[in-house]
């Protein structure tokens, strides 16, 4: 497969738990790359299949991190959560409008996923992790969660 972005330490929140969630968002990006790219005939099936898990996907970790915030009583809970909605606004605008053929995913849609993740762990998730540490969220899983099942 193509990678189009790489899941390093830089990126790591240093939370388990989200960072298997932001590396999966990190292989569906890497996925929508690859079917763009290598031109396969069924490519526009492809990309709007991976486009409608990303979709899915965002939705689930969104969800994850907003109950995290809400039991924890995260100070910035109501700001994240902007950030979070106007991100799935977005992508399922930009879904509906590949569904429906008005658009074609390219290297501009596949830029803007890119940046606005590695922004968005590098700034805004960093800014929490640590509260979320210090309230006692563990940084390793003692058990594998419904997550880690799902992941392997």
């Amino acid at each position: 497969m193509s990678q189009f972005i790489a899941w390093s330490d830089e990126i790591s929140v240093g939370i388990q738990e989200i960072d298997e969630q932001h590396k999966q968002l990190v292989n569906l990006l890497n996925s929508l790359f690859d079917a763009m790219v290598n031109n396969a005939e069924d490519r526009a099936q492809v990309t709007r299949k991976i486009l409608a898990e990303l979709f899915r996907y965002t939705s689930v970790h969104f969800a994850v991190e907003e109950s995290l915030f809400r039991i924890f009583n995260y100070p910035d809970y109501e700001n994240h959560k902007k950030n979070h909605d106007k991100l799935k606004a977005q992508v399922r605008e930009i879904y509906l409008q590949v569904q429906s053929g008005e658009k074609r995913i390219d290297s501009k849609l596949l830029v803007f996923l890119r940046n606005w993740l590695t922004s968005h762990i590098m700034e805004e998730d960093k800014a929490y992790a640590g509260f979320l540490i210090n309230q006692g969220v563990k940084k390793s899983w003692v058990k594998k969660s419904w997550l880690g099942k799902l992941l392997g």
